[in-house]
């Protein structure tokens, strides 16, 4: 067997996840491969990718559901979705530029949206409109025993007993190949305006995003990037001019998005509330777009922050990227906390439940202190980028409690009874 497989069918994923399990061998699984760089590494067989499944299968955009293949890039579906004022709502992200390993004369390609699925890769709407697999309505796809199977439909309804499409979206291909997915699309604002607070410190900014998030504006995004994180947005090429007037300090952002007049009316009243906190500014509706674009594209992520004379170390020239989920009103504490044992730089999402940190490329990525923190406080962390010999040192995604664990072997058992399916991708023995 080849070590690349492309299958252009279902019943050819099939048949390469049937001769792989036959021999005894296991398989990587991929799209285009935005996000190959995340999990333990591996040696592999074969890699099948999704890529020579690709077209749009249905789409009817009075009942606000689309149909596409696993391999289908994101720009295609975002790109008819557009031609009827659509859009996916939870703003799948694009991790090719963070996560996706160098590849010499490879760009670095768009994410298909198997891949998102699969990852479960929610942006920042998220804290508005839910993350992916919220939007996930049916899915087809094929597991480790090379079985066919499909789950869920085109419409919203009640399930009973597991819900599969759930339970597939987020296992980064080790249950199953997505061959098909089906998710619920909705209208695009007619207008989205963006509310700029200049120059806050990560406390005072969580305070902006919380109380924000807690008013009756429906604020559809809740962002804060701290100095260096902003100068990089601002200095990437696409940043909006609008941008270049915030003296190079930290940013924190609030979107509003509906018909023009609410969006005026909620956007004076947020005004009116956070000028108090320090200098403001808006975006309007084309800047808004490609504010928030840089943000889901992670602009705002470079190099890590120089380490100290205490933890120095060399790396490779890129630093470890972790993204750690937590309560919202806790965002910044975290942030404190694991500051006291190394360099980081961070940047706040989901009104700031969501932290995006960057940290030198020492031995364990910052792995064990970041990891009591976390537990100390609450939360879960994933290690999205990090040299080879450090993924494979350290637990890259979030240790599970023993119950979970034990559900998660199950699935794995029912699923991929003879680990064929990037097995240890996310842990050990699953």
């Amino acid at each position: 067997m080849s070590q690349v497989q492309t299958p252009h069918d279902e019943d050819q994923v099939r048949q390469v996840i049937t001769k792989v399990r036959e021999v005894g061998a296991s398989l990587e699984t991929r799209g285009s491969g935005t996000k190959a760089g995340v999990g333990r590494p591996a040696q592999h067989a074969a890699t099948l990718s999704t890529l020579g499944l690709r077209g749009i299968t249905l789409y009817e955009p009075t009942e606000l559901v689309i149909s596409a293949r696993a391999g289908t890039p994101l720009s295609t579906i975002e790109t008819e979705l557009a031609k009827h004022n659509q859009h996916l709502a939870f703003e799948p992200v694009n991790f090719g530029s963070v996560a996706r390993p160098a590849r010499p004369g490879e760009p670095t390609d768009e994410p298909t949206i198997g891949g998102i699925v699969a990852t479960n890769a929610s942006g920042s709407r998220r804290v508005f409109a839910g993350a992916a697999r919220d939007h996930v309505l049916g899915l087809r796809a094929v597991n480790g025993r090379g079985e066919i199977f499909k789950t869920g439909g085109r419409v919203m309804k009640n399930v009973t007993g597991y819900d599969l499409c759930k339970a597939m979206t987020g296992t980064w291909g080790t249950l199953s190949v997505l061959t098909e997915v089906t998710l619920k699309v909705l209208p695009q604002a007619e207008e989205t305006a963006t509310l700029l607070v200049a120059n806050l410190p990560d406390e005072m900014a969580n305070e902006v995003l919380c109380s924000a998030m807690a008013l009756p504006y429906e604020v559809s995004g809740a962002v804060h990037l701290q100095q260096a994180s902003a100068s990089r947005l601002i200095d990437w090429a696409g940043a909006p001019d609008a941008l270049s007037g915030l003296n190079g300090g930290a940013i924190t952002a609030l979107r509003i998005e509906n018909v023009s007049s609410s969006v005026a009316y909620r956007l004076a009243q947020l005004q009116q509330r956070f000028s108090a906190f320090g200098e403001v500014t808006t975006l309007d509706t084309p800047a808004s777009l490609a504010f928030w674009r840089a943000i889901r594209d992670f602009r705002f992520v470079g190099k890590a922050a120089t380490p100290s004379s205490a933890n120095a170390a060399k790396g490779d020239g890129n630093g470890a990227l972790w993204r750690i989920s937590t309560a919202p009103s806790v965002g910044h504490r975290v942030v404190r906390m694991i500051s006291e044992f190394m360099a980081v730089e961070a940047t706040y999402d989901w009104s700031g439940g969501l932290i995006w940190l960057e940290v030198p490329e020492i031995a364990d990525a910052g792995a064990a202190d970041i990891r009591r923190v976390v537990a100390t406080i609450g939360g879960h962390a994933t290690l999205i980028r990090a040299a080879p010999a450090v993924r494979a040192a350290v637990e890259v995604f979030q240790p599970l409690e023993a119950g979970l664990m034990r559900l998660s072997r199950a699935l794995k058992s029912a699923y991929d009874p003879d680990a064929v399916l990037n097995p240890g991708r996310m842990y050990a023995d699953v």
